[in-house]
């Protein structure tokens, strides 16, 4: 049967695939839109086995918090090449992931895919779409039942921050809103391991002893000082990679544990930084 331009921009219009593809598609499935439909999803996915190899190394990180500020969202989505990750269609699909994370609260991707069946439709229909491996990397809930999440997410997409405080009441919002979106900020710039210093894993910690006592022998230092050596400087470790003690961006002489001090007496408050979320493209994956 003959394929009209009226059935190849419906094909269009339901999965967004190319003039040319929805043609061959409906030709080969004899003009019936359904059948049509399946093929190109079949064809998503053999694009995919076929690129199974590749490396996905290009994408988006997009945050979202509730409207309650109690619940925060992230996910990360990675392409092949960045000219991919900022086209509509693939922002798009991130944003469906990010929707569809919001709505199930999963645990992991492979939760989120078994609660949401078009999921693997709209990825195996992106993937036809643009002939690139499309892989969702990871996702990450946060929430409070006491306090106020943060986001942040920097310009370009690839990093994005969340960011739990507890003990702030549902009247000092507004006051803590700044704050808490430069505390965000503060994360996604300085990279720290840890909230405070009794959450660094002792490996690292024992790690970074031994080489601040290797390097004072180093430097002939006699072996009953390296231990106050070594506290010094594993202190500096400390302020440079703890959240709490670092020092903050927009003001050096006040650390983050300064500004939370300052936000606690104007506020009349006890708010504390719970626990944060950092997400950049290229991260090993956890």
């Amino acid at each position: 049967m003959a394929i009209t331009a009226k059935d190849v921009n419906e094909l269009r219009s339901k999965t967004g695939a190319g003039m040319m593809d929805c043609k061959k598609a409906l030709t080969e499935a004899d003009g019936i839109i359904e059948k049509a439909i399946d093929i190109l999803r079949k064809k998503g996915a053999a694009v995919a086995a076929k690129r199974a190899d590749k490396a996905a190394n290009e994408g988006v990180v997009l945050t979202a918090v509730s409207q309650d500020k109690k619940t925060g969202f992230i996910v990360e989505v990675n392409c092949e090449t960045d000219f991919v990750a900022k086209s509509d269609d693939f922002i798009a699909f991130v944003n469906f992931v990010l929707e569809k994370t919001q709505l199930h609260k999963p645990t992991s991707v492979d939760e989120l895919l078994s609660k949401e069946a078009s999921l693997q439709t709209k990825l195996d229909e992106i993937v036809g779409k643009i002939g690139e491996k499309v892989v969702i990397s990871r996702i990450g809930i946060t929430s409070t039942e006491n306090g106020y999440v943060a986001e942040y997410v920097h310009p370009g997409a690839k990093l994005g921050v969340l960011i739990t405080f507890v003990n702030v009441p549902t009247d000092k919002f507004e006051l803590v809103a700044g704050i808490s979106k430069d505390i965000a900020m503060q994360v996604a710039a300085m990279k720290p391991l840890a909230v405070y210093r009794d959450e660094v894993d002792q490996d690292v910690v024992s790690k970074e002893i031994e080489i601040y006592k290797e390097l004072a022998r180093k430097e002939g230092k006699p072996e009953q000082i390296l231990e106050k050596i070594s506290t010094g400087r594993i202190n500096k470790f400390y302020q440079e990679n703890c959240l709490f003690e670092q020092a903050f961006i927009k003001d050096n002489t006040k650390t983050v544990g300064d500004l939370i001090k300052e936000i606690n007496i104007s506020a009349g408050a006890e708010m504390k930084i719970q626990s944060f979320l950092r997400f950049h493209l290229g991260d090993e994956k956890k």
